[in-house]
């Protein structure tokens, strides 16, 4: 069966980093809408775009998964229900899902911020005090169970199914 590594963690841990050793040695695609929304919207959220953006690179990771081939998904998911929702889709298409989580300490987080605005302006966003405290406060940290794989719980109230509220939540999946 096919694997698909779910990158988890906040901006400047390191997850990118971790996600190209991951591909490398597990041969597999890795997708990571930063190197899109960029390039291609000259920014991180673009007026909403960046969850049609990640609907559209989670439905690449699951066709490469159908066929066999790994993947590393270095998205971030901060939410558990969204990590909830990759790991059921991936499931449903055949592939094992393994949560990899990147922490990273408010100093370093920082640091590395500071050292990426520097030396890539054009391959990052603009990242303030505010913003990094506002993430860090939204930030779900995955517990021992959904590291090590435990059975996913049922969705959030109003949703009859994951596929549904993955579909909400990245409109361009279907």
């Amino acid at each position: 069966m096919a694997t698909l590594f779910l990158m988890v963690g906040l901006p400047g841990a390191g997850k990118t980093t971790r996600a190209r050793e991951l591909a490398d040695v597990h041969r597999a695609l890795r997708l990571s809408p930063d190197e899109w929304m960029i390039p291609l919207f000259g920014e991180s959220e673009a007026g909403g775009k960046r969850a049609v953006m990640e609907g559209r690179l989670l439905w690449v990771a699951l066709e490469a998964l159908r066929v066999g081939t790994g993947v590393v998904l270095d998205f971030g998911c901060w939410s558990r229900d969204e990590r909830s929702a990759v790991r059921w889709l991936v499931e449903a298409v055949g592939g094992v899902c393994r949560v990899v989580y990147v922490p990273v300490d408010p100093e370093t987080q920082r640091a590395r911020i500071e050292r990426r605005q520097a030396t890539t302006p054009d391959q990052t966003f603009p990242m303030s005090e505010a913003d990094l405290l506002r993430w860090r406060a939204l930030f779900e940290e995955p517990g021992a169970g959904e590291l090590a794989g435990a059975p996913i719980g049922a969705p959030p109230d109003g949703w009859s199914d994951w596929a549904a509220w993955a579909a909400h939540q990245w409109p361009s999946l279907a």
